[in-house]
């Protein structure tokens, strides 16, 4: 069973930056499309930020210029550069595995931007 398992959260104010980390327990990351989703309180589930195996970026409209997902296929690691932090990013954040649609998924970690 592949593992994701991510870090990185914390609190920030606004404007401020953090950096996601993901380590999968597999080699995955240069095979699969990794992602970055996130869930807000009383909010479904969200994708943000994807990658392909061949490295293709693909984000959200909301985060589009402020995130950079980035992976490093030696390490089985994907990250997500957050920059410009707004009130409105404060979610759990999951890091996902695609198989014919998002299959794995870590336990999430808390990001809370404060104004």
């Amino acid at each position: 069973q592949v593992q994701l398992a991510e870090s990185g959260g914390g609190s920030v104010q606004a404007g401020g930056s953090l950096r996601l980390s993901c380590v999968a327990s597999e080699r995955i990351v240069s095979r699969l499309t990794m992602g970055w989703y996130r869930q807000a309180p009383l909010k479904p589930r969200e994708v943000v930020a994807r990658i392909t195996s061949g490295g293709g970026e693909i984000y959200s409209d909301s985060v589009k210029g402020r995130f950079t997902i980035s992976k490093d296929n030696a390490t089985n690691t994907v990250w997500l550069q957050m920059n410009s932090l707004k009130p409105e990013d404060t979610a759990v954040y999951y890091c996902n595995a695609e198989l014919g649609g998002p299959r794995y998924w870590g336990k999430g970690t808390l990001v809370a931007v404060s104004t």
